[in-house]
């Protein structure tokens, strides 16, 4: 059995790879019960690692003035470009939490971070300037267009027949939600080089 200091860390190391979790989680891969659990998370949360949610607790987010600060809400959370709203790409996390990106390149790899966090993510149609779910929405990547973002670009669509004319007369490939999160994530990683 883990001591209490042993438990801390391993919550802690948990912590920062998933950014949230539930008590029973806890409890259950420890194999304490939930006081014991609670005990534990409480030095976790005084010293501002941790931060309590409902059933849970989250990666503690940055006071503001820290040198750790999330970016202004009009810039991206991924590449701290300024966010253009016709291109913005947000994410509703859990904890109620919400982060928005400069366009669909930094969106799908901000989700691909957070991965099972995410509870919704929202994107601008390319030509109606309206908002798409994105996981419905359609991608064209490789296009000749200059939006003047992130490389490689991404063009969001709710219909699949207009990002297929978009294809016919600027180029690009056409992608559903799930390829366009593989090709963005096999060709950047988890980094974003071409945002700089």
């Amino acid at each position: 059995m883990m001591l209490p200091k042993e438990r801390q860390a391993k919550i802690r190391e948990w912590l920062e790879s998933k950014h949230s979790l539930k008590i029973s989680e806890l409890s259950k891969w420890l194999g304490v019960s939930e006081m014991t659990v609670h005990r534990d998370l409480k030095p976790l949360i005084e010293s501002g690692v941790a931060e309590k949610v409902f059933g849970g607790i989250a990666l503690a987010r940055p006071k503001p003035g820290s040198a750790e600060q999330p970016p202004a809400a009009d810039e991206c959370a991924l590449c701290q470009r300024k966010i253009e709203q016709r291109l913005a790409y947000r994410l509703i996390l859990e904890g109620n939490r919400i982060e928005s990106t400069c366009c669909a390149h930094c969106g799908l790899l901000r989700q691909k971070q957070w991965g099972d966090q995410v509870i919704q993510a929202i994107c601008y149609d390319f030509l109606s300037h309206t908002t798409v779910s994105a996981r419905t929405a359609w991608y064209v990547l490789e296009t000749s267009i200059d939006i003047r973002c992130c490389q490689p670009q991404v063009l969001t669509f709710e219909r699949r027949n207009h990002a297929e004319g978009i294809v016919k007369g600027f180029g690009g490939i056409v992608m559903s939600f799930e390829e366009a999160l593989a090709y963005i994530d096999k060709s950047m990683g988890r980094e974003c080089p071409g945002c700089s």
